[in-house]
């Protein structure tokens, strides 16, 4: 990916993200292909680098010490750098020279032997060069206007820019796969829309606030800080489906109206795929079999980023993003809510297709797109739907009547 003209467009697109998300702080940038020097208040530092850690496409960074480039300065402030950032005798340690300025009479790594003696001897503790093992680098990159010096690496979310990959349409449940899987979707440079199928009030309406809730979670990756959330109506399609299909095929059925349903809205929002947190072999309707009889419905690739992943592993990336709290959170929605006791796993498109028949497809598809809602949602989003009504329709009406005018947190269709 990273080849000849692509290089290009991924640093623009990062340093779009970054000015964006950085632009309510008072900060100036001097940018290099290969760099981009950001100078801030030290007021704001633990704020940027928070907002740096969210940044799709960038993989490290670091706090740099500014000085001249000559030699003498370099060393005083390595010097500076390693009694204020190291507490502890016999660590392991080298220095790493970058020499960006080749007319500067040393090489790098004549400049790495000429300054290590006179850092290392005059430091406050004792440290032990390991060139192979270190603890601790000192970095040195040296450039025309200055030199930049740092020591640690901070870790960031790497992967490829928000959007560079295009869009696709996350299917969110309330569960801890999906909002993962929306994570590990924009960390390889998508950008997502959201769809949430609820089925009040069959299902209660704080499985709707949950699911704002992750929503926001996502919105923090964004270079907006929004996301977009679409909520359908599903309570028709799945009281029929719960009525009329024989029990053991609910899951498949209504797993295929709703991917039936995912792909129409995607199309008409020009969205390129569908993303689900699904993982092979977790629940009867992600076994290989009941996979490929679901998505026989549709016609975009449908990407599941989570689908060698054991729980173990997606847990732990919900706990790091803080969506896993939320995700346990005991309000069904309607994906977890009246499962048949025996499930059926290894599903036949002949059986599924004579179940279906006994739901009128494109009746209750038009319906549910038609009264879809949809709503932008910022990271301060602050209003609990569960606290307006109990069907998403009439919360949605009831706030807006107390709100008056839409304003900068919600944004209904």
């Amino acid at each position: 990916m990273l080849k000849h003209q692509n290089i290009g467009f991924f640093i623009k697109k990062v340093r779009e993200h970054m000015t964006k998300r950085l632009s309510i702080f008072n900060v100036s940038y001097t940018l290099r292909h290969d760099r981009i020097f950001i100078d801030y208040e030290d007021k704001d530092e633990a704020a940027i680098i928070t907002t740096l850690k969210r940044i799709p496409g960038i993989l490290d960074f670091s706090i740099a010490y500014v000085t001249t480039p000559d030699l003498e300065a370099i060393i005083q402030l390595g010097r500076d750098i390693l009694n204020q950032e190291i507490s502890a005798d016999d660590v392991r340690f080298k220095i790493e020279t970058k020499r960006q300025n080749k007319r500067f009479p040393l090489t790098s790594q004549e400049i790495t032997l000429h300054v290590s003696k006179f850092i290392i001897d005059k430091t406050k503790w004792k440290m032990k060069v390991d060139l192979h093992h270190p603890e601790f680098t000192l970095h040195i990159e040296l450039r025309h206007e200055a030199a930049y010096l740092y020591l640690k690496r901070i870790q960031a979310m790497g992967g490829f820019p928000f959007g560079s990959q295009g869009k696709g349409t996350l299917l969110l449940s309330g569960g801890i796969d999906s909002p993962v899987a929306g994570y590990l979707s924009i960390k390889q440079g998508m950008d997502l829309e959201l769809l949430h199928f609820e089925s009040s009030p069959l299902t209660p309406l704080e499985s709707v606030d949950k699911v704002i809730q992750l929503a926001k979670i996502l919105a923090c990756y964004t270079p907006s800080k929004t996301i977009t959330l679409h909520l359908v109506p599903f309570y028709p399609i799945h009281d029929k489906i719960l009525h009329d299909v024989f029990h053991p095929y609910i899951i498949t059925v209504m797993r295929r109206m709703m991917f039936r349903i995912a792909e129409t809205i995607s199309l008409k929002r020009k969205n390129l795929c569908l993303i689900t947190g699904e993982s092979l072999g977790q629940v009867a309707s992600q076994t290989i079999p009941s996979l490929k009889v679901i998505e026989e419905v549709t016609h975009i690739p449908i990407l599941r980023p989570l689908i060698t992943y054991d729980k173990l592993s997606v847990i732990d990336i919900a706990k790091t993003i803080g969506s896993y709290e939320i995700s346990i959170q005991p309000y069904e929605d309607c994906c977890s809510i009246y499962v048949p006791k025996q499930p059926v796993t290894k599903p036949v498109s002949r059986l599924a297709l004579t179940y279906e028949a006994k739901v009128n497809q494109e009746e209750f598809l038009n319906e549910a797109i038609a009264h879809m809602q949809t709503l932008t949602i910022g990271e301060d989003f602050p209003y609990r739907l569960s606290s307006f009504g109990i069907q998403i329709k009439d919360a949605l009406h009831a706030l807006s009547m107390e709100l008056k005018t839409t304003d900068d947190h919600i944004q209904t269709k």
